[in-house]
């Protein structure tokens, strides 16, 4: 394949959005004056509150939720004085539509969430009337606005709208009026040239784009910011399907130029005045350019286990057996023997025989996406044999549409079956495959895991990432990997028109006015959060799980799926807590956390706790053989993790607060994958701790003592010593925090968000 997408490797200057000049060449105006001219820039300043544009305090025009989270974070402003939603808040129910799963009601939830809606001044949805992000694009986007989201996917650039999906804590902040707090961050041109070809779609240029950055964290929490000829080539629908998976690049966020196609989709939404044009000014300094190709994209496949092990699916059919080894050995990294897996057993005369198609959220189930697809298939079938489809539209309105241009037909004359929006198969609770099955999705994610298998039970299945189109020419093709673009077939251009009244018979929307007569409604399964306490002055650490994986993903820190029925609930959620990789976690973080909650009813309590421990009494020994005024009014102790890149994917705080509820007080990383994971821990008072790549200085089960680690808060030390206890002896070694704000460092000091706010 041509390399379609390529990486400049240094910044440059952007002339009337159209010609790329070298960063050394004069363009005319000063580097410093040029950073300004990017569509990030304006937007940004716009809603930042600090004197500076050095470091932001941005505050947004409107915050979302689904029904994983919005409880959670209700709870946490509940219990930080929450007395009304300050700014638009939106409740979708979108994840755990189901009415009972794993024990518990979903639906008491969605009650809740109804009952806060009305108090608290904020907007409902009801399950299956739309995904979050789905609602967000009909209902909330606007030229030049900023959206934060509780869902990773929180993505709107391609309206003109900057939007970032964070851990619930961030939005809880919101919620009682403070800011988001980040250094400036530095935005990339994805400089978009030519057109796709016939049967190319949206993620068939997603997967080039992650496959290509993911890696070397090219735009890591930075802007991507889509400019260029090829914009224009793009229609709207086009242009939400690639934008909604740069989250898959570890980006902060995302930013498009707008245009007439961009007038006209909030024209047929009825909201034709929030629509403005924005383009980089006459010159805009990016600090890094990656140009692509359209014309040479070719319809793609991400193979498991993360959407940047992508290929073009003539690669895949013409080397067949040597990538399917590939990807057993990349299961092999992450399951060892746990499980046996095997692809192989997929060929069938020469040609890959999938198991699962599913077309569906916020990625594939758009109107384009899904009229392609009908098309497609128009006059097939799927056959008898093994191999299903089914399709989830993102709405009701788009639902309804698809019902009166026959695409519906199409579907369920071809055997596909149509279902409501939902997102279940995007986190393993919806089409969840049988053991060694292989499911090709145009959603969004395809970690391990994550569609529903359980390793620790010796099930495993895979998913791999495709676009609508290709998938539908698998399905028309009965199960073998088909690209769309061997089809010999029209797809055609459909109008939408979309119906505003599903929304107005169905949605609860308070128009911003709370109600302080309306009482919230808990089920028996909604609790609060634990009383969390303050940073000691001294911590006691054992490490409780090792994981030497290349990158931890938050499926696998807390799993998805049917766990999270128990969403609502910190601590029964917390007993799945890396249950899918390292299922001995909960058990030995509960051992050490007795030990603090003894601490914390008395030190006599605590005391005779550790006498008749087995390993305790010599750790204290040894920490006071070298710093003789240790003891239990000053020193904390609890577990710790060490993983090497963990916190890829979701921003459900639960991947953060499942540990803190155990007793987590810090995790210990090379580095971690995300900006949202790290503000998760930091927001729940754990201690995200780094260490040099190659240096491990501790094992698993080994105990750490951190001296002075509060002073060393306080002061912003860069350094921090910290000692593994090693029998009689201490083996001395360094962590760093890395940048926090003061507000940051505050919230850890204080135990919690929630702690902070109730000082604050």
């Amino acid at each position: 394949m041509v390399d379609a997408v390529k990486v400049n490797g240094s910044g440059v200057y952007l002339k009337n959005g159209r010609e790329i000049v070298p960063a050394s060449e004069n363009v005319g105006v000063s580097l410093e004056e040029a950073k300004k001219g990017t569509i990030a820039y304006s937007i940004l300043k716009g809603h930042n509150t600090a004197e500076s544009m050095d470091k932001l305090r941005i505050k947004f025009d409107c915050i979302t939720s689904h029904d994983i989270t919005y409880v959670g974070i209700i709870q946490t402003a509940r219990a930080s004085g929450l007395d009304k939603f300050p700014i638009p808040y939106v409740l979708t129910n979108c994840h755990n539509s189901l009415c009972a799963v794993g024990g518990t009601i979903n639906e008491d939830d969605h009650v809740f969430g109804l009952s806060a809606a009305k108090r608290y001044g904020g907007t409902y949805v009801p399950p299956h009337q739309a995904v979050i992000h789905q609602y967000a694009r009909e209902m909330l986007a606007k030229c030049g606005a900023m959206i934060l989201g509780s869902d990773s996917h929180t993505r709107y650039g391609a309206l003109g709208t900057m939007a970032m999906g964070e851990g619930g804590p961030e939005l809880v902040k919101q919620l009682l009026s403070q800011t988001y707090d980040i250094a400036y961050p530095e935005v990339v041109a994805i400089y978009l040239d030519g057109e796709p070809g016939f049967g190319v779609g949206p993620q068939d240029v997603a997967l080039a784009l992650i496959g290509k950055l993911f890696k070397d964290g090219i735009v890591k929490n930075k802007v991507m910011e889509f400019v260029g000829p090829g914009v224009s080539k793009l229609s709207a629908d086009f242009r939400i399907g690639i934008d909604v998976m740069t989250t898959e690049t570890t980006c902060l966020s995302s930013i498009w130029q707008t245009d007439e196609s961009i007038r006209e989709f909030y024209a047929i939404h009825g909201r034709e005045d929030d629509y403005k044009e924005l383009n980089p000014a006459a010159v805009a300094y990016y600090d890094e350019l990656v140009t692509v190709d359209l014309s040479a994209i070719k319809p793609m496949i991400a193979m498991p286990f993360h959407p940047s092990n992508a290929y073009t699916i003539d690669e895949v059919n013409a080397n067949l057996s040597d990538i399917l080894a590939e990807a057993e050995k990349r299961a092999r990294v992450s399951f060892g023997d746990k499980v046996e897996f095997d692809l192989h057993n997929k060929i069938k005369n020469g040609k890959f025989l999938v198991d699962q198609g599913v077309i569906a959220g916020c990625a594939g189930g758009g109107f384009e996406n899904l009229c392609a697809a009908a098309d497609i298939l128009k006059g097939a079938d799927i056959g008898s044999d093994a191999f299903t489809m089914s399709v989830y539209p993102a709405s009701m309105p788009v639902y309804a549409e698809l019902v009166k241009n026959g695409a519906v037909s199409k579907f369920i004359d071809a055997g596909v079956v149509v279902k409501t929006c939902f997102c279940g198969p995007c986190f393993g609770a919806g089409d969840t495959p049988s053991n060694n099955a292989f499911s090709i999705r145009h959603s969004t994610r395809n970690f391990p895991n994550r569609e529903g298998s359980k390793v620790q039970q010796g099930q495993i299945s895979s998913v791999a990432l495709m676009d609508a189109r290709s998938i539908a020419a698998t399905a028309a093709n009965k199960g073998i990997l088909t690209s769309a673009a061997d089809m010999d077939i029209e797809i055609g251009k459909y109008k939408y028109f979309f119906d505003k009244q599903i929304y107005e018979k169905r949605v609860f929307d308070s128009h911003g006015e709370a109600d302080k007569n309306e009482s919230l409604i808990l089920g028996p399964n909604i609790k609060d959060w634990p009383e969390m306490v303050a940073l000691t002055d001294n911590l006691l650490l054992k490490v409780v799980s090792e994981i030497h994986d290349p990158v931890t993903t938050t499926d696998e820190l807390i799993p998805s799926g049917e766990t999270s029925s128990y969403r609502s609930n910190p601590l029964g959620l917390a007993e799945f807590t890396l249950s899918r990789k390292d299922p001995e976690y909960v058990g030995r973080a509960k051992d050490i956390q007795s030990f603090e909650k003894a601490r914390e009813d008395g030190v006599s309590v605590l005391e005779k706790a550790v006498e008749a421990s087995a390993e305790l009494p010599k750790v204290v020994e040894a920490i006071k053989s070298k710093f003789a005024d240790m003891n239990w009014d000053n020193t904390g102790i609890g577990s710790t993790i060490f993983a090497v890149k963990p916190g890829d994917g979701s921003a459900r705080e639960q991947a953060a607060s499942c540990q803190k509820v155990l007793g987590g007080w810090a995790n210990i990383a090379n580095e971690y994958a995300t900006k949202r994971y790290r503000s998760n821990l930091i927001n729940w008072g754990m201690l995200p701790f780094l260490i040099k790549e190659g240096e491990l200085p501790f094992k698993n089960l080994d105990y750490i003592f951190v001296p002075g680690v509060r002073k060393a808060v306080e002061e912003k030390a860069e350094v921090i010593k910290a000692y593994t206890v090693k029998g009689k002896d201490l083996v001395e070694f360094e962590l760093r925090l890395g940048d926090l704000t003061d507000d940051e460092r505050q919230i850890i000091l204080d135990g919690c968000l929630i702690n902070y706010n109730r000082v604050g």
